[in-house]
């Protein structure tokens, strides 16, 4: 009964290899996923800031800094921190702005205005961030490239 088909049992060894095929395909699915969604990411108010030469603002690191942007048509936004608003009125941002620095003994606001901006909106608003309590009023420029 040698021929009936039996085979010798042979004991095959354990595959020691791993497919790294599957892990490559799920690495390159989350980098798409990444960078789809970083552009998105970034927040703030699309302004175009005057370029001028000028030193940096030393700030506090503790403190969130308020910054007070206003873009091309006039419209004003209010960001603490990482944290940015709707559009507000003048009256709106002085309330809210005085709210926060009621609480703070630095009365630090920074000013983010569009470079085609009218002057007089500027202006208007750095007095309304004065008789909201702002001691120092800042201005957010981006630096020239000086060949």
């Amino acid at each position: 009964m040698k021929g009936m088909g039996m085979m010798p049992h042979t004991r095959r060894k354990p595959m020691s290899e791993i497919n790294v095929v599957p892990y490559l395909d799920v690495m390159l699915v989350l980098l798409v996923i990444f960078m789809v969604t970083a552009p998105m990411l970034t927040q703030g108010v699309k302004v175009d800031l005057p370029d001028t030469t000028s030193d940096p603002i030393q700030s506090d690191k503790d403190v969130a800094s308020i910054i007070v942007s206003v873009d091309s048509n006039g419209a004003y936004f209010l960001e603490v921190g990482e944290e940015g608003s709707d559009p507000m009125s003048l009256p709106d941002i002085r309330e809210q702005v005085g709210k926060i620095l009621a609480g703070r003994e630095n009365g630090e606001v920074l000013v983010r205005g569009d470079e085609y901006v009218d002057y007089g909106v500027v202006v208007r608003l750095m007095a309304v961030l004065q008789s909201a309590g702002a001691s120092r009023v800042g201005l957010i420029t981006e630096d020239t490239q000086v060949e």
